[in-house]
């Protein structure tokens, strides 16, 4: 068997098991992915918990973010904006006063393009929801007076009052019973399995380790049929 054909032969082989390995990291990192998912969806559906017996007047957190939650408080009317999505869609952002004055950013739900938003229930009345951590910047641009998104910080310059470290959205059956459409929730993750990314990075290091593997093989094997060739030129 010829040199070149050897060196293909080790070639394809080796690129052949380098890409086996990447294709079973890359199906740890689904399995990780799935067990988030699934994670945040249990979290979502406990049981809810008061908000409030969770998060601190000193601004510390208890593990209540991504949970179904209740708060007891009234609605500032007056302070209610839209928070404009890249896709366009529009979230109702409403302020609700809790007792000790600190006020819970809710989403109450979506409205179409155009439609007025409804005014807040009045009174003291108890809400219900997924309380969710704040969330990122974003980078398109909105009308005056709206949002991108449910950023906390930038919240803070248009509300006076010291806001709670999170805002919670409605399920869709209190949206519909307030006007509104149902806005979508992004759950938080980050409790899937970390040994699945332990298998994920190992099975690409074993990968990049075949392929350094195979490179050398393919090397040596030209090195030997090129000194075997000299050999044979020296000889004759």
């Amino acid at each position: 068997m010829g040199i070149r054909v050897r060196q293909w032969l080790v070639a394809v082989l080796g690129t052949a098991v380098c890409v086996a390995m990447l294709g079973l990291g890359l199906w740890q990192m689904r399995v990780f992915e799935d067990k988030e998912n699934e994670s945040a969806a249990l979290r979502a559906q406990q049981p809810p918990v008061a908000l409030l017996d969770l998060v601190n007047t000193d601004g510390t957190v208890g593990d209540v973010y991504g949970k179904r939650v209740t708060v007891e408080g009234r609605y500032l009317p007056e302070q209610q904006l839209l928070v404009v999505g890249e896709d366009g869609t529009l979230r109702v952002l409403s302020a609700f006063e809790v007792d000790d004055g600190r006020v819970l950013p809710v989403v109450r739900g979506t409205v179409a393009s155009g439609a007025a938003a409804p005014t807040p229930p009045a009174g003291r009345i108890t809400q219900g929801g997924i309380f969710l951590p704040s969330e990122a910047g974003a980078e398109h641009s909105v009308p005056a007076g709206a949002l991108p998104s449910v950023r906390l910080p930038a919240l803070a310059q248009d509300w006076p009052q010291q806001l709670l470290p999170g805002f919670v959205t409605l399920p869709a059956q209190d949206s519909a019973a307030q006007g509104l459409g149902e806005a979508t929730v992004s759950l938080p993750t980050g409790e899937g399995s970390i040994q699945n990314i332990g298998y994920a990075l190992q099975w690409w290091v074993f990968a990049a380790f075949g392929a350094f593997m195979t490179v050398r093989f393919v090397r040596a094997l030209g090195v030997k049929g090129t000194l075997g060739t000299l050999s044979s030129q020296e000889e004759e």
